[in-house]
């Protein structure tokens, strides 16, 4: 694992200060609380010096020791242990297993005496449970053989509270609230003093090495655990971070979060307590002390005290980004979060996400990147910036500063690769693609659909044509350059559509279609230019383009007037007139869009529809003299004619008999004497002269369509007459006037047709006609039978009705009131609801509801 520097190793107080030239003298252990510095000593003395900090303009902290005074305290014996009290103002001193009370300031014994006896070691209990804030907790390891005393030390007395005897005897102890962590001869237990409950940890030598207990925090221990391991414990027992790994000897540790610094006889060790790996070592020989206190790292030899100084975790975490260690940085910079205000927090850590997202984005780990980005919130036109040109001209954007990488662009960052630079700009495609309709996008809209566009065109990609259909905010100059320069003509019509420059768009697209230009976008352009006219508002620019589109196709280009949308039509917005005007020079379109007036709009406007039907004739004239493969066609055509003839009312009737007559179109002629009642000459032309008999039939069905029956039976008796005036010699016709009998039964008068049958004929002849007949008649009679029975039963009811109501008398007094006006009756006029109430006549005649009932009656 590299390196990182996170701690730099400064002197806090030089040998010559502390000692001169003695040099027996020696730092047996020291305290720090605030600018106070305490110094113990092999010779039984303690020292205070006044500690100041100052910072270089290099950025590299310095500190100067001021002594204040030293005094002795009276034994032969070296000084073990130093524990500032800071709210009693009193400093407690291990010295000969006891632990006295000293003044902070003048390091005087208290007056009273007060002290300690038969203490091994000691520990402050940093999670008091008294809640007296004039008390110091204090746990000690007696001179009796396993047992632990929990005293409560006051500014001029101590009081013992609990006496507790353990399974071992132990070595070293740590204190948070009611739970004792104890380095025991072969292992490390937690000890609940207050209960007694004790739960073991994990089994330790203390004859081999030197046990470690230190409190990290609420409920929670660093132990120097077997293996070389620093190991982690809660007061449940249980460990919540991974170990680190230390050396086999290690001799103190200390906490200054994020880091775990352990000290052995050559090194001092920076392990990560937020990825448990080490981060630093540095060169210390003959250390014998490691300590923190209240955040400041001491680490002393034996001649002289130094002060481990933290970095600021921002250069850390910057110099890890560097070294592009991306993970490390992450999760030391997420570490920082509970020594850093909210507010500055994540204004760092989101820089710190943009910083390592470039940094993946250089090593072409998009993924990773895309997710940084999004996290740390990046204003999304850092990463255009880095491709030339995409950024709009009009843009006002400026990169961070400092700056996020150290990338003039992507030709820089990629070094020239061009397969490294097309996947970056594919992932810029996508990550735009993503963020452009999120809040990532707010206020900058423009650049980055306009960068979009720019990748899309260069690309040759699909979505180009999505992006301009759809809402954007592409710049039109900077777009529209970009797109000629990729001859994306197509789409830069699109471009000049959507910011309302129809008449641009247009002009490039016909220029398209002409081959004056290139451009295979779309192979269908001419028609999607017509369903673009068809759908535009703009009726100067639809006229000024309708010849070139009837020009290039009558059938398709007349879809420009024909398929307008249907609130467009409602509104009328081109006048017919006009249109068939401008169509007279194409045909086939003034047919089609004379078809769309007549039988799609349902115009009601004889002109239209005898210039259809004239049309229609028209064509069919040129056609007949064709040749045989032109029947279909022809037949289609005749359709069509004969259908307009038929279904229409509208057309001028006399004129176009005039124009068919001896053109030997004998069925349209007969539909046109239909039309003036004409029946028989109609009929007669059918049978006659077109030799179509089942036409003739077909024709008394269609022509009393909508008619009573009696219309229709003097059709039918028409065309029976016809059949029989022939005579007996066309049998043809005969056959035929049977036939019609027969099939079409319910059509005739049977009285007047056994009149008019000659007596020649068979009654086996007529069996169908007559049995047909026969069952209509008795069919109708019954149903009339019927309906008369229904009549005279309704009729019954009402008279029923009637006589009920007749049957019961009304009392009319001038007492009596109106129910509607309430008031009086003044004639022997009124009129009587079926619920009784009785009302004015000019009341009733203008009620709109019954009086006091929910449904008025029908009936009076």
């Amino acid at each position: 694992m590299m390196n990182i520097k996170a701690f730099q190793l400064v002197s806090a107080i030089e040998r010559e200060l502390l000692m001169g030239d003695k040099d027996r003298i020696n730092i047996e252990c020291v305290e720090c609380c605030g600018k106070n510095l305490y110094v113990g000593t092999n010779d039984c003395f303690v020292y205070h010096f006044l500690l100041e900090e100052k910072t270089l303009p290099t950025g590299t902290a310095t500190f100067t020791a001021t002594k204040q005074l030293h005094r002795h305290l009276g034994f032969k014996k070296p000084v073990n242990e130093l524990r500032a009290a800071s709210a009693l103002n009193r400093l407690l001193v291990l010295c000969d297993n006891s632990i006295t009370l000293v003044n902070m300031m003048n390091l005087e014994p208290i007056p009273t005496g007060a002290r300690i006896k038969g203490a091994v070691t000691f520990a402050l209990n940093e999670n008091p449970v008294s809640g007296d804030p004039f008390c110091v907790e204090v746990c000690i390891i007696s001179v009796k053989r396993r047992t632990i005393q929990m005293f409560m030390v006051y500014e001029d007395r101590v009081q013992i509270v609990k006496e507790v005897s353990t399974p071992e005897q132990p070595f070293a102890v740590a204190v948070d609230g009611h739970f004792l962590c104890l380095a025991l001869t072969t292992q490390y237990i937690i000890l609940n003093y207050n209960t007694g409950v004790s739960q073991d940890l994990f089994p330790y030598c203390s004859e081999e090495k030197r046990p470690i207990v230190k409190r990290i925090g609420r409920q929670e221990f660093l132990l120097a655990g077997p293996g070389g391991l620093g190991m982690f414990a809660t007061v449940a027992g249980i460990s919540q971070r991974a170990p680190v790994h230390w050396s086999e000897n290690v001799i103190g540790a200390a906490i200054c979060f994020p880091y775990v610094i352990a000290l052995d006889d050559e090194f001092i060790t920076v392990h990560s307590m937020l990825d448990q790996q080490q981060k630093q070592t540095l060169p210390f020989k003959e250390g014998h002390i490691l300590q923190d206190f209240e955040g400041r790292v001491i680490v002393a030899t034996s001649k002289g005290v130094y002060i481990l100084v933290p970095l600021p975790l921002e250069k850390q975490i910057q110099d890890l980004l560097a070294s592009h260690r991306v993970e490390e940085a992450l999760v030391l910079a997420k570490g920082a979060r509970r020594n850093i205000p909210k507010d500055k927090f994540q204004v760092m850590y989101r820089r710190i996400l943009q910083q390592a997202g470039f940094i993946q984005f250089a090593q072409l780990q998009f993924l990773e990147a895309k997710e940084l980005f999004r996290s740390g919130q990046l204003d999304v036109r850092e990463l255009i910036s880095l491709y030339p040109f995409l950024l709009p001209t009009s843009s006002s954007f400026t990169r961070s500063h400092p700056p996020l990488h150290e990338y003039a662009d992507l030709n820089q960052l990629t070094q020239g690769d061009q397969e490294k630079m097309a996947q970056c700009k594919r992932f810029l495609m996508s990550y735009l693609n993503e963020v452009r309709s999120t809040e990532v996008a707010n206020g900058y809209k423009e650049d980055i659909d306009t960068a979009l566009l720019k990748l899309y065109a260069e690309a040759d990609h699909d979505s180009l044509l999505d992006l301009l259909v759809t809402e954007n905010f592409c710049l039109l100059t900077d777009s529209a350059v970009w797109l000629e320069k990729y001859k994306k003509y197509f789409a830069l019509g699109l471009l000049y559509h959507y910011n309302n420059q129809d008449a641009a768009a247009l002009q490039l697209w016909v220029n398209i279609v002409n081959g004056d230009i290139h451009d295979s976008t779309r192979s269908d352009l001419y028609e999607y230019v017509v369903d673009f006219l068809t759908y535009c508002l703009d009726q100067e620019l639809v006229w000024k383009y309708a010849d070139w589109v009837l020009q290039k196709s009558e059938e398709v280009g007349v879809q420009v007037f024909t398929k307008r949308p249907l609130d467009e039509q409602q509104k009328n917005s081109f006048n017919p007139d006009d249109v068939i005007n401008c169509l007279k020079k194409y045909p086939k379109a003034l047919v089609k869009y004379l078809e769309y007036l007549v039988i799609d709009r349902r115009l009601q406007k004889e002109e239209y529809h005898t210039h259809l039907a004239l049309l229609y004739l028209e064509e069919v004239l040129q056609q007949r003299p064709s040749t045989n493969d032109k029947c279909a066609e022809v037949t289609g055509m005749q359709a069509k004619l004969r259908n307009l003839l038929q279904k229409s009312d509208l057309y001028r009737v006399h004129f176009l008999i005039d124009k068919i007559q001896g053109t030997g179109l004998h069925m349209e002629s007969a539909i046109l004497h239909g039309k003036l009642e004409e029946h028989e000459k109609a009929l007669h032309i059918l049978v006659h002269e077109l030799k179509d008999l089942s036409a003739a039939e077909d024709y008394c069905l269609w022509s009393s369509e909508g008619r009573d029956g009696p219309y229709r039976q003097r059709l039918f008796h028409t065309l029976l007459a016809i059949y029989l005036s022939a005579g007996a010699s066309d049998c043809e016709l005969v056959v035929a006037a049977v036939d019609l009998l027969n099939h079409h039964a319910t059509e005739f008068d049977a009285s007047q047709v056994l009149q008019l049958l000659p007596d020649t004929w068979s009654v086996q002849l007529l069996c169908p006609f007559l049995t047909g007949v026969m069952r209509h008649s008795i069919h109708t009679k019954r149903m009339t039978q019927v309906a008369v029975g229904l009549a005279k039963s309704e009729n019954l009811i009402y008279s029923y009705d009637k006589m009920k109501l007749k049957g019961s008398s009304i009392r009319l007094s001038d007492k009596k009131l109106c129910q509607m006006c309430q008031n009086p009756f003044c004639e022997p006029v009124f009129v009587r609801y079926p619920n009784g109430r009785l009302v004015h006549t000019h009341c009733a005649a203008s009620r709109h509801t019954n009086p006091n009932s929910s449904s008025p009656g029908n009936r009076t």
